[in-house]
């Protein structure tokens, strides 16, 4: 691995990646600058052969905004045109990371400065925010359990289950229309659209079906079930494919 060599150049002897695709707003330099400011430039700014930037465009704007006369630079002279381009992207992307807002929290909460985080981006920290954000995290990480609909006493007709009149007046224009018969094949498939589905009265009808109904009913997405507490509240049967599959799985 090469060494670094670190050498100080002007500001403006540098050159700005002009299709970098790292974006660098106003606020963020001015938090790179106040950072810069109070502890100094501790991290080179990376160039190619032709002084053209990979790593550092956010610190070369706040060392212009703070017009410093050098800056601190380490040429990557030794990468080829086609690893300087995957290595700007690559710095960019792996710097990506969320934070552990508890451990930032208790770190921010032990500093005793006489000067403000804030200055460099740390504002008051809002633990209700943070509390919302873990929770949102843990919801991939824990078991749901996801309500069971509890059928009514009086199951629904098949005919209660849809509601198809604009469909049908929509089918009906279709067909009296100066159209041609591929023409009308497809806007009698998109009218399909117009029909309205009562979920409700589905799932009290799917209570009852028969299992080649409920599976039919499954795989066109009507109705979206719990297996488990639906076997256990009796709602639907176990086949006997399903139960053999289950069974060798638990052995």
């Amino acid at each position: 691995m090469k060494e670094l060599d670190i050498v100080y150049l002007s500001p403006d002897e540098l050159i700005p990646y002009p299709r970098n695709a790292k974006q660098h707003p106003e606020e963020q330099v001015e938090h790179i600058a106040n950072s810069i400011r109070e502890f100094g430039f501790r991290q080179p700014i990376v160039v190619d052969a032709d002084n053209v930037v990979v790593i550092g465009h956010g610190r070369l704007m706040a060392a212009k905004k703070l017009g410093l006369e050098s800056v601190p630079v380490a040429r990557a002279d030794d990468l080829t045109e086609e690893q300087i381009k995957a290595l700007r992207l690559a710095d960019n992307k792996t710097n990506e990371s969320d934070w552990d807002f508890t451990q930032l929290e208790a770190e921010l909460a032990e500093l005793e400065l006489d000067f403000d985080m804030g200055d460099f981006g740390f504002d008051e920290i809002d633990t209700e925010s943070v509390e919302s954000k873990q929770n949102v995290d843990d919801k991939y990480s824990h078991e749901i359990k996801i309500p069971q609909y509890v059928p009514s006493e009086n199951p629904p007709k098949i005919t209660q289950l849809i509601d198809t009149r604009k469909l049908n007046g929509m089918l009906q224009e279709i067909e009296e229309a100066n159209l041609t018969r591929e023409e009308k094949e497809f806007l009698r498939i998109a009218a399909y659209r117009h029909a309205v589905i009562d979920f409700d009265k589905v799932a009290d009808y799917y209570a009852v079906a028969s299992q080649e109904m409920q599976a039919l009913m499954e795989r066109s997405a009507l109705v979206i079930i719990d297996i488990d507490d639906a076997i256990a509240n009796g709602y639907v049967q176990l086949s006997s494919a399903l139960e053999s599959i289950m069974v060798e799985d638990e052995g």
